[in-house]
Parts: structure tokens; C-alpha cells; sequence
């Protein structure tokens, strides 16, 4: 099971496994970002539809949002 990166020139094994582990350290920072994010999304819709409640506007893209993180999942189950 592999996706085949290209290996950089004389990139030694255990440097390039390395450099794979460590991916998956910058995407648990990456979702503690996106959980923090998502946080403030969600009060600034509060807040903008307490301001404007007959408002239909999409404060944030949350359908898009739920699809790339299905498609993450999808990407994890393999």
C-alpha cells in the first residue's frame, strides 16, 4: 500500500520514513488550527444571524467544508 512519492536524490530509507511520520504530526497541528477555527466560524454565524434573522446568507462554506473532511476520512479508511 503506497502512493509512490518520488524519493529525493540519494534520500536515505530511514530518512524518507521519517519524513512520513512527521506528516502526521503536522496534521494533527493542522486540525487543532481547524478545530479553533471552527469555533469562531461558528460564533461569528451566531452572531451574524442574531444581527440578521431573516438573513439566508452562508457565513461559511460548511457543506464544502464536510465534504473535504469526507473525503479525508475516505482517504484514512485505505
Amino acid at each position: 500500500m503506497g502512493y509512490g512519492y518520488k524519493l529525493k536524490e540519494n534520500q536515505d530509507p530511514k530518512e524518507f520514513h521519517a519524513q512520513r511520520i512527521e506528516g502526521f504530526e503536522k496534521i494533527s497541528d493542522k486540525l487543532f488550527e481547524i478545530a479553533s477555527l471552527l469555533r469562531k466560524a461558528k460564533s461569528d454565524t451566531k452572531k451574524y444571524y442574531e444581527e440578521n434573522p431573516d438573513s439566508y446568507a452562508v457565513v461559511y462554506g460548511t457543506d464544502l467544508i464536510q465534504d473535504y473532511l469526507d473525503d479525508i476520512i475516505e482517504l484514512l479508511k485505505k
